[in-house]
């Protein structure tokens, strides 16, 4: 009876992982139907179903990360690709998955990733032409970037020694415009410091030659003095001539 039970989970494990697996292959190539005809968002959703169906299937979970990538679905393509890597024993399978990792890459513009996955997948599946185009256009592309880099640098360069260049004659400009200003305060100053001399030359002179009050007075004073002096001598002289010309007329008599 104990083995007869037991005869009879076998057996219903066995129908149920058959069952399971014609559900995930029926999924899976309902979902390939749809990718080619370029529905890959429907795709998607049945190579999902077909995963709930079987968590482990390889053909549904690569096929999912074709359909995600087609969506531009860059980084959940990866996550489906990558997943694959730990868990695959076959080489040739392993070539695909680093073959698809990375195109991924590509798409996502890093390129360095890109080549090193395209390098895995040659050393899983080294008769692959088409990952060896892939991988010689990837390194044509970094070679191309690397230039493009170079030229940006150069570029920057140039740019930065020109600015400097025109900061510094920018600089001599200003430092001759402020010497030339300098100058001419320098020269206003030294006008106003002369002109200020000469004032205080013409104004000392001008209280050289200038008289008190009370000194005018006396020069006045002793200019009536004089005055009145030489009129008293003429009047005194008057005086004698007429005296004498009196006496001579008396004489005459």
């Amino acid at each position: 009876m104990k083995m007869k039970n037991i005869f009879i989970c076998i057996s219903f494990l066995l129908i149920c992982s058959v069952c399971n697996a014609q559900t995930e292959n029926k999924l899976i190539r309902k979902g390939n139907k749809q990718y080619k005809s370029d529905d890959y968002n429907n795709s998607e959703l049945q190579y999902r179903k077909a995963l709930s169906k079987k968590s482990d299937s390889y053909q549904a979970r690569f096929n999912l990360g074709d359909a995600l990538y087609k969506q531009k679905k860059y980084d959940k393509a990866l996550e489906q690709f990558e997943a694959l890597v730990p868990t695959e024993k076959n080489p040739k399978n392993l070539g695909y998955i680093y073959h698809n990792i990375g195109n991924t890459y590509l798409a996502k513009k890093d390129i360095d990733k890109s080549i090193e996955a395209y390098k895995q997948s040659l050393r899983n599946n080294p008769n692959s032409k088409e990952t060896k185009y892939n991988l010689a256009f990837a390194q044509m592309l970094k070679q191309q970037q690397q230039q493009q880099n170079q030229n940006q640098q150069n570029k920057d360069q140039q740019n930065k020694d020109q600015q400097n260049k025109d900061q510094k004659k920018q600089d001599q400009q200003n430092k001759d415009q402020q010497d030339k200003d300098k100058k001419n305060q320098d020269k206003k100053k030294q006008n106003q410091q002369n002109k200020d001399q000469q004032n205080k030359d013409k104004q000392k002179k001008q209280d050289k030659n200038k008289i008190s009050k009370e000194d005018a007075k006396r020069l006045l004073k002793a200019l009536e003095n004089d005055e009145k002096k030489v009129k008293e001598k003429v009047q005194k002289k008057q005086a004698q001539a007429k005296k004498a010309k009196q006496k001579k007329i008396e004489k005459d008599w």
